[in-house]
């Protein structure tokens, strides 16, 4: 299967092994609070049912910024045809964590000039069969599927052509502030100096709507949060019991995030491979942040990493916003020293 779908314009990058799940998952819960890595929510379920959290009615991230895209799509269009004037450059598009790949089509409608699209995702089979079907809908368009997680420092063909980083769905939010800077200095280097990256970022609003998101009424949300206790069972030899378990999330206003947890509902003993961990009642593993942000305060975030902000795009009622960054490191050096 994997072999079919890496043929023709969709190459299949081995990545390395992860031998950090392991590792990751006993020092996360050694904490206090116990923590687990949000990148492991990832495998194929958990892909499958993220796709199905961004079908509900509740989860506006998804419904929004698809509705914004295409006016952002056309305005690129415009902006790199002057941008790129006289320049015998194409322009390639390297989008993180980019699960389905759905939000892709406007750009690459819009945008006469990419040729090569490179999508970096976690969930290896996930990305295999996305980057296929995209390849079906864009006969000519290079296709590279990257399996690796996009936060850390990433190696790429050097394509040549002028790099639009795409990082939709308000993904930065995950990461926490200095997770977000060191994100924002990474892929300053995989995009290069005069590299653009298109990022999609969630904005501060009404609590209520922030807690209607993530906590559907049919517990698609719940089942995405206990998936990765799931993945730990079937992976590591634990024995967690997931109606144990219960999903909660809420708004913190002190850190100006969603907090994603997974609470233990009696007091219990859980074991992972030959390691042991007690849950008291009530208590909780923190296994996401869902950081939102005044366009101001991100563009400041994005200065911080030596990136200029070249256009903004903010949905009705500024539920969501799209900036286009542009990474300039000399622009920023002499002001820095």
């Amino acid at each position: 299967m994997t072999t079919a779908l890496a043929s023709q314009n969709t190459r299949q990058q081995t990545p390395p092994a992860d031998g950090g799940f392991m590792e990751d998952v006993i020092n996360g819960l050694a904490l206090r609070p116990k923590q687990l890595p949000p990148k492991y929510f990832y495998d194929e379920r958990g892909s499958q049912l993220f796709d199905k959290i961004c079908a509900l009615d509740e989860y506006y991230p998804y419904h929004v910024e698809l509705e914004l895209l295409p006016n952002v799509a056309a305005d690129l269009g415009r902006f790199f045809q002057a941008e790129l004037k006289g320049e015998d450059k194409d322009l390639a598009i390297i989008e993180f964590g980019a699960g389905s790949l759905r939000k892709i089509s406007p750009l690459l409608d819009n945008i006469d000039c990419v040729k090569n699209v490179t999508a970096i995702d976690i969930s290896k089979e996930h990305l295999l069969n996305s980057c296929a079907e995209l390849r079906r809908q864009y006969t000519g368009l290079t296709v590279t599927a990257q399996a690796q997680d996009f936060t850390q420092p990433l190696g790429l063909d050097d394509p040549g052509d002028t790099r639009l980083g795409f990082f939709p769905g308000s993904t930065i939010g995950n990461l926490h502030r200095q997770q977000a800077l060191d994100f924002l200095r990474n892929a300053g280097q995989t995009l290069g100096p005069g590299g653009y990256l298109l990022i999609g970022v969630d904005t501060k609003k009404p609590e209520s709507i922030l807690h209607q998101a993530y906590n559907d009424g049919r517990g698609v949300t719940a089942q995405f949060n206990k998936n990765i206790l799931s993945r730990i069972n079937r992976e590591l030899d634990g024995d967690f019991d997931l109606m144990h378990f219960a999903h909660h999330a809420f708004y913190n206003r002190d850190y100006g995030r969603i907090e994603m947890h997974l609470r233990s509902l009696r007091a219990q003993r859980v074991h992972i491979a030959e390691r042991e961990f007690y849950f008291a009642k009530g208590e909780s593993i923190h296994t996401e942040n869902s950081y939102k942000y005044h366009p101001s305060e991100f563009a400041e975030l994005a200065r911080q990493a030596h990136w200029q902000t070249r256009r903004l795009w903010l949905a009705p009622n500024d539920l969501f916003a799209i900036s286009l960054l542009q990474f300039s490191p000399a622009a920023y050096s002499i002001h820095d020293h």
